[in-house]
């Protein structure tokens, strides 16, 4: 039996609710059909939003939303995406499909599907083939609350009051589509361009998120934190030019180059493709460690903005498009990398699945009028508790292992503001089920309650069967001072205890 002691009486930090956040680029059918359609398109919509989606989106309380991109962010031009529609500059996405892009979603779009989502924002500007001078304006167009020219550009388009913009990124893997720089060349482009980023709304300061690291590149973090950080005046208790550092991660089961099928693959895959999501862990200690000796204080925060699961696209779709479908293995993989974000909650400060709709990792497919929750939404759903709570440390004992060494189960836990603990668990193993047992420091829990999302490996979500793999009740009992459950194979639960 698995046991985990869970100490409810401290905590590792606040787990900030954007750490649950998602990224939404224009790639293939991300933001066109799979979240914005014309408003006659007969598919129900407020302002092009589709209904379904946005109440979706909702019910998993996204905090946070990133665009537009992305590779496409260091080629987008931000006033092509403004005013009357049958006026925006249409253009070729060279990244992804070469399709034309006729920026009929852009900037007002953006801010309207963020109001009706509820969520924070995050804007990823351009430094790859963009100028200052843009990304000055924007954010004056976006966030200026006075007399000057983008305000008044934006009020003749229709928006007199400024937006809020929580986070803006200056630039995008800008050690490869964004412009292939070396780190030392992008950090002083990153000081120059960040100068720029204007606070107009000095009690809503915007968060500054600087370009970090490709996966375990930490020469690349090495170098523009040394360069980012050096202070004329270190006196004065200087943090740097930014408020977080990024770092992207793709699993890839099959490596780069033949990332293998998102739905027919071998229990050899399945393991291997959770061990490649446990080595986020591994990641975030690599950087963490960088940034300690940079920012002992954990004032920057890690953000994780693209992660998730990356297979060959569906046959016969557009390759650019990079549409795939989800299943059980893609719920373990969102479920162990939730867990390790949660139980890193003092540097990890926000993170965004790749991406929202219809593009890898999704958390919904659509289809025309049709929409389907993957099982990477419903992951999401379950874990949606975490948000805002404080992350308690979690200790395993007599932990099987699986798949070559990997632990059989893995979870993570907080304490909400009711005072109930959530514990989110994972079982790995591809066939055996397994036995869990929950003890708290503080004591035996009342009551417990519980949902479970399992199936076989390959099971997925279809147009046809909407519904194959969904949430169920969760049987688990209090005893033994504690509280047991079984997980089945490939499953993950979320428990709360009061």
């Amino acid at each position: 039996m698995a046991t985990f002691h869970i100490d409810d009486t401290r905590s590792l930090g606040t787990i900030a609710p954007e750490i649950y956040g998602h990224f939404s680029e224009h790639l293939g059918r991300c933001i066109y059909e799979g979240i914005f359609v014309k408003p006659d398109s007969g598919i129900p919509n407020v302002n092009g939003m589709r209904t379904d989606v946005v109440e979706a989106l909702r019910e998993i309380r996204v905090p946070v939303l990133r665009w537009p991109g992305g590779c496409f962010a260091d080629e987008y031009h931000w006033k092509d995406g403004i005013g009357p529609k049958e006026q925006r500059k249409r253009m070729v996405n060279t990244h992804w499909g070469g399709v034309v892009e006729d920026n009929s979603f852009g900037t007002h779009e953006y801010f309207e599907l963020c109001r009706q989502l509820g969520c924070k924002t995050y804007i990823n500007g351009n430094v790859g083939s963009g100028t200052v001078q843009e990304m000055s304006e924007w954010v004056e167009y976006m966030t200026f609350d006075g007399v000057s020219p983008m305000a008044q550009l934006r009020a003749e388009n229709g928006h007199k009051e400024p937006w809020r913009v929580d986070y803006f990124g200056v630039g995008n893997e800008n050690w490869g589509c964004g412009g292939n720089m070396t780190p030392e060349y992008y950090a002083n482009l990153y000081r120059r361009y960040q100068t720029y980023v204007r606070h107009y709304d000095h009690a809503a300061p915007i968060k500054k998120i600087c370009g970090g690291p490709n996966v375990d590149d930490d020469n690349w973090t090495e170098k523009v934190l040394a360069t980012c950080f050096a202070s004329p005046h270190p006196e004065d208790g200087f943090h740097g030019f930014m408020d977080g550092l990024s770092l992207h991660y793709y699993v890839h089961p099959g490596g780069w180059r033949h990332k293998g099928s998102a739905t027919v693959f071998t229990e050899e895959e399945w393991y291997t493709t959770l061990k490649k999501a446990l080595y986020m862990e591994d990641l975030i200690r690599l950087h963490g460690g960088i940034l300690d000796r940079y920012d002992p204080e954990k004032k920057i925060g890690l953000i994780v903005d693209e992660w998730g699961a990356w297979y060959d696209v569906e046959p016969g779709t557009n390759p650019g498009f990079l549409y795939q479908q989800n299943t059980m293995r893609d719920a373990l993989v969102a479920a162990v990398t939730l867990n390790i974000f949660n139980n890193h909650c003092d540097r990890v400060k926000m993170a965004c699945i790749a991406q929202m709709v219809n593009v890898l990792q999704s958390v919904l497919l659509t289809e025309g009028p049709a929409m389907v929750k993957t099982p990477t939404w419903h992951v999401f759903r379950m874990y949606r508790e975490h948000q805002g709570a404080q992350a308690l440390p979690v200790t395993a004992k007599d932990l099987p292992v699986v798949g070559g060494g990997l632990p059989a189960v893995q979870a993570s836990a907080s304490s909400g503001k009711s005072g109930a603990v959530t514990v989110t668990a994972a079982n790995l193993s591809v066939t055996a089920p397994q036995p869990v047992h929950l003890e708290l420091a503080a004591g035996r829990p009342a009551q417990v309650c519980g949902t479970l999302l399992t199936g076989e490996a390959h099971a997925h979500n279809t147009f046809d069967a909407p519904d194959a793999v969904a949430e169920r009740p969760l049987e688990a009992a209090v005893r033994d001072g504690g509280v047991d459950f079984v997980l089945p194979p490939c499953s993950v639960a979320s428990v709360q205890l009061v």
